[in-house]
């Protein structure tokens, strides 16, 4: 299996369009570029490069090499929505070319911190529906990048978790109650669970000993199973749910591939890999002149199923023939 961390050296074909040459480096302007980047969660290290490495490691193919002829100013709220606003004017102050922001309410942040400066997002839910662009093709405005399709594949979690565990009839959600798209996916959920005929219930988390209380209520409830829903903050808690969901045997499901290679038992979504590499080719488009107005926010044509073997056979389960043929990706 490669390991995010062998993804992040050795890059993907599938990503062959943004790198750029070695012979075309010289030809980057040597005038050292400022950009922000507002982020949810802490910057990239070696021990830890997540989807945010992988942006600085497509920009690195673009020729942009940090401390040499770009510095990317770091800003994270450490999930905590309520400082995005401080620290998206902090980034504003500070005049830079450019921001980069992580998901609708960084996004938000930005764009009530700035009319002017260029706005690139990794993956917001609808730019149309939250006021960032007039148009998905023309924008119009200082926002633009790449757009997720949650509220739509959250049905598709209920009916394959339905498919793994055939008698669900109690779903729990698990969900940051402060990440304001969290209202439009529990509610396509219920509208989903509704169909079957599977009762939804909710458990908060804001804290990582709140997921421990939601894990802990979830089974009072006698919940039998787990809808994890996509959030920054739990994002950076998968692999402490992870170990709860063994802890609780409670089948899971997410959008994040993460939550699976954590030890999740399975994700269906969008590669949040290469949302943040397309970003990279946004932000290189914007500093050579491009104007945010102008680029078309892209949404993403392929959705991967990813199942963790190891869990299924933990919680007792065995994954299904259907779920293997419709070409899910098992993970050993």
């Amino acid at each position: 299996m490669t390991t995010r961390r062998e993804l992040l050296i050795t890059g993907s074909a599938s990503f062959c369009v943004l790198a750029m040459p070695l012979s075309s480096f010289s030809q980057q302007s040597t005038k050292l570029r400022r950009i922000g980047f507002l982020a949810m969660r802490s910057p990239p290290s070696a021990a830890n490069p997540d989807y945010y490495g992988a942006f600085v490691w497509a920009m690195r193919e673009l020729g942009y090499i940090e401390g040499k002829n770009i510095l990317i100013e770091w800003r994270a709220a450490e999930g905590n929505y309520e400082r995005l606003p401080v620290l998206a004017a902090e980034l504003v102050q500070m005049n830079v070319e450019l921001i980069v922001t992580h998901a609708t309410p960084g996004t938000r942040a930005a764009q009530q911190a700035t009319r002017t400066i260029p706005i690139v997002t990794a993956a917001v839910t609808d730019p149309v529906g939250d006021g960032f662009a007039v148009s998905l093709a023309r924008p119009g405005g200082n926002v633009t990048g790449l757009s997720l399709i949650i509220l739509d594949i959250s049905p598709k979690h209920m009916e394959l978790l339905k498919t793994m565990v055939p008698k669900l009839s109690h779903v729990a959600v698990l969900v940051n109650p402060d990440n304001p798209s969290i209202p439009g996916v529990i509610k396509s959920i219920r509208a989903a669970a509704g169909r079957i005929g599977v009762k939804v219930s909710t458990a908060n988390a804001r804290s990582p000993v709140e997921v421990e209380q939601a894990f802990a209520a979830i089974t009072r409830e006698r919940a039998q199973a787990v809808i994890v829903a996509s959030d920054a903050f739990l994002i950076g808690q998968r692999r402490l749910i992870a170990s709860l969901i063994l802890k609780h045997r409670m089948p899971s499901i997410s959008a994040n591939r993460d939550d699976v290679e954590a030890g999740g038992l399975m994700s269906y979504g969008q590669n949040a890999t290469e949302f943040y590499r397309r970003a990279a080719a946004y932000v290189d488009k914007i500093l050579k002149g491009a104007k945010p107005a102008d680029l078309p926010f892209e949404q993403p044509t392929r959705f991967d199923l990813v199942i963790n073997r190891k869990t299924a056979t933990a919680l007792g389960l065995t994954i299904p023939t259907e779920l293997l043929v419709r070409g899910g990706e098992v993970l050993e």
